[in-house]
């Protein structure tokens, strides 16, 4: 025990160690940007190397709350003003061991892999100063002791995500997206930050159980009703819908993908959107006694998975593709806190986390693959209908992406089929309304995932198909409005044509891509790992995940061996659930296969037959147009409204008072002659005209 008290007492150099590399290169590119930036490999090593010491730390404070040690909390008084304080400090227990694990085992191996995919950027070394902050942010975050805490960390990870997310700020889209993501974020985390107010006005804590115990209290005294504390929770709650990218606040993550595939494989996997789920995690104590609330996450986080799986059936964009399912198994995990079903949602974050960073990374590998062949352009790049047939070519990068699409489809036994099935489970005890959605979206995540694959790395290579080249590049210019027809000027369709491109960055190298470099594969290789075995430690028959991981209110009784667990076990629903849930999938793979393999439907003449339903999913539900209209042109329309009345009204207001001043001042000049004699005859007359008024009256 004396030897692992000091690891606690230093648990805060986890977050500071990577925050200290960010400092020091960041304060070098600040004070010596041109000796910094040509530092590029000694930068990189320095702040990998400090994340791989918080990581190393992290694993030791794991295996100690593994072991049984008590909970850990240090504060210290922040502010004070008479009875009023606030504190600040960490905790470390089960929930945020097992975050501080997630977190800087992919932000490590994500660091790893930037060597290789950013390594002719010129901003190589900025990336990895907003890696490094990034991921001190969210240790920050996960170790927070209270809700304030937490908020000031929620707003340095939005902070850095934008950074990262509009990295390459010269391309209008990743500043649009920039710009779209800081925005949806804004209407959540000020729905967040209202909702902690009103809490600390109700309980005058930011504690969590304390919270929660205080509420409970307050609604059975009569002092609150049910309804209003509802209201402080779902406000919070908003603060999750918007990170964790769910309906209707998930507009921003798939237009994320503009910034480099390194943070997609971190942002969109195991840190900022797995924030919302962890908030809703440590607000359970608060959520969990008001029905309505948890109502509304499950319906949220079910819709959200049902309109996220069928917007990816049609995305051609391979990491558009990616950033749908991410936003479906994220409705997954909601859909889990909803249901009460505390431990499921975490064990999918995790085993989610891992196998979503490897496909994100297996993506990255894919497009600077292709980026040989069609250049520096993320049309060509990106499109899975220019790929094919790159298993030969790239049989690491083909083989991790197979491992990470049979995890994301339930198929035993890999890591996603222990957590899904298990979410499942939980929710047909519930709602078996919520588990037949559930259920029907793990069909249809079977068959995009297969989709992907077979479109990405089966078939013919159609990296130099000269037609399809042209026909993406039109349908690019058409997209931003360019006319097409006799006598247009855009200048932008001289670059219709992909080899009349005279950017020198945008060159070809080869005909056919190949592997990516060691330190790209290295992570993927890494992520293989779990995303096959993990999934173990929550099995149905000795769950050790649950054991660990369970709501402060519940008490778990300890595991039995695994033989006898094994032995006395109850086939017959596992069988059911796990039957139907692997079934479901194994019907998608069939159709992906039908389609995108054999080729013995065509997906063309599908389409075609449903093609409001086709429109709907290819369209994005049409919820940016619906954006669009409604806030955008709204606010500018009313903005044009304001703009009249003040030009017209205001201007018109001030502008009168201005005239009758100047006209009032110059009559009354003429009377200001200095003669008393004067002055009483106004006086005198003004009198006078009073009583004959008075009089007539």
């Amino acid at each position: 025990m004396e030897l692992i008290e000091p690891i606690y007492q230093y648990a805060w150099l986890v977050p500071v160690l990577p925050l200290v590399g960010a400092a020091i290169v960041g304060t070098g590119l600040i004070s010596y940007s041109q000796t910094t930036s040509t530092l590029r490999r000694p930068s990189a090593v320095f702040i990998v190397s400090l994340t791989g010491a918080a990581m190393v730390l992290s694993f030791l404070l794991f295996f100690s709350q593994a072991q049984g040690h008590e909970a850990y909390t240090y504060t210290l008084e922040w502010a004070s003003a008479g009875d009023f304080k606030l504190t600040m400090g960490y905790t470390i227990d089960h929930l945020a061991s097992l975050m501080l694990v997630i977190v800087t085992t992919v932000a490590f191996l994500v660091m790893v892999y930037t060597d290789g995919y950013m390594a002719h950027d010129p901003g190589y070394v900025r990336f990895y100063a907003y890696l490094s902050l990034f991921s001190s942010s969210m240790l920050g975050l996960v170790i927070s002791s209270n809700l304030l805490q937490i908020y000031v960390f929620w707003e340095l990870v939005g902070m850095c995500s934008y950074l990262l997310i509009g990295f390459w700020y010269g391309r209008e889209g990743a500043a649009d997206a920039c710009q779209k993501a800081f925005i949806t974020n804004r209407v959540g985390d000020f729905g967040l930050l209202l909702g902690m107010l009103a809490i600390f006005w109700a309980t005058g804590s930011f504690e969590f159980e304390v919270m929660g115990d205080r509420l409970i209290a307050l609604v059975e005294n009569g002092t609150l009703t049910a309804g209003v504390v509802s209201i402080f929770a779902i406000l919070v709650f908003l603060g999750p819908v918007a990170k964790s990218a769910q309906f209707p606040l998930h507009v921003w993550l798939p237009d994320a993908m503009e910034g480099p595939t390194p943070i997609s494989a971190l942002i969109h996997a195991a840190t900022m959107v797995a924030a919302g789920i962890f908030l809703v995690a440590r607000m359970f104590p608060v959520f969990e006694a008001l029905p309505t609330v948890m109502t509304v996450v499950a319906w949220v986080g079910c819709f959200t998975a049902f309109m996220g799986a069928s917007i990816a059936i049609t995305q051609n964009d391979i990491k558009k593709g990616l950033a749908y399912s991410t936003m479906s198994q994220l409705g997954y995990m909601m859909m889990a806190m909803g249901v009460g079903a505390y431990g499921a949602g975490l064990f999918h974050l995790m085993t989610h986390a891992y196998f979503k960073a490897m496909l994100f990374l297996c993506s990255g590998s894919v497009i600077h693959g292709m980026e040989e062949v069609v250049g520096h352009d993320a049309v060509l790049a990106q499109d899975m209908r220019l790929m094919g047939g790159l298993r030969k070519y790239m049989p690491i990068t083909s083989t991790a992406f197979l491992i990470g699409t049979l995890a994301i489809c339930g198929i035993p036994p890999f890591a996603g089929f222990w957590s899904k099935d298990e979410i499942l489970g939980s929710t047909f005890a519930v709602s078996p309304v919520l588990w037949a959605i559930g259920w029907l979206t793990a069909g249809i995540t079977a068959f995009y995932m297969f989709r992907m694959y077979f479109s990405t790395f089966e078939g013919e290579f159609r990296g130099t198909d000269k037609t399809i080249q042209m026909q993406l590049k039109r349908e690019q210019l058409m997209a931003m409005g360019a006319s097409l027809g006799p006598g247009a000027m855009n200048p932008q369709e001289l670059t219709l044509d992909p080899e009349a491109d005279d950017d020198p960055d945008n060159h070809h190298h080869a005909s056919t891509p190949h592997e990516s470099p060691f330190s790209m594969t290295f992570p993927l290789i890494a992520l293989a790992v779990p995303s096959v075995l993990i999934g173990l430690v929550g099995t149905p028959f000795v769950n050790y995940f649950e054991a660990f991981i369970h709501p402060p209110s519940e008490a778990v009784e300890s595991l039995l061996p695994w033989s006898e667990a094994f032995a006395d076990f109850e086939w017959s629903e596992f069988l059911l659930m796990g039957g139907s849930s692997v079934g479901i999938g194994l019907i998608g793979i069939t159709l992906a296969v039908l389609m995108y393999s054999s080729k013995k439907i065509d997906p063309a003449a599908i389409a075609s037959q449903i093609r409001p339903l086709y429109q709907l999913s290819k369209n994005k539900w049409y919820i940016d147009e619906i954006y669009d209209a409604v806030f955008v042109k709204g606010c500018r329309n009313l903005a044009k409204q304001v703009l009249a009345v003040d030009i017209r009204i205001v201007d018109g207001i001030v502008n009168l008072a201005g005239f009758v001043t100047l006209v009032t001042g110059e009559g009354l000049k003429y009377f200001e002659n200095g003669k008393a004699q004067f002055y009483a005859l106004i006086v005198f007359g003004a009198v006078l005209g009073l009583v004959l008024v008075s009089g007539i009256g």
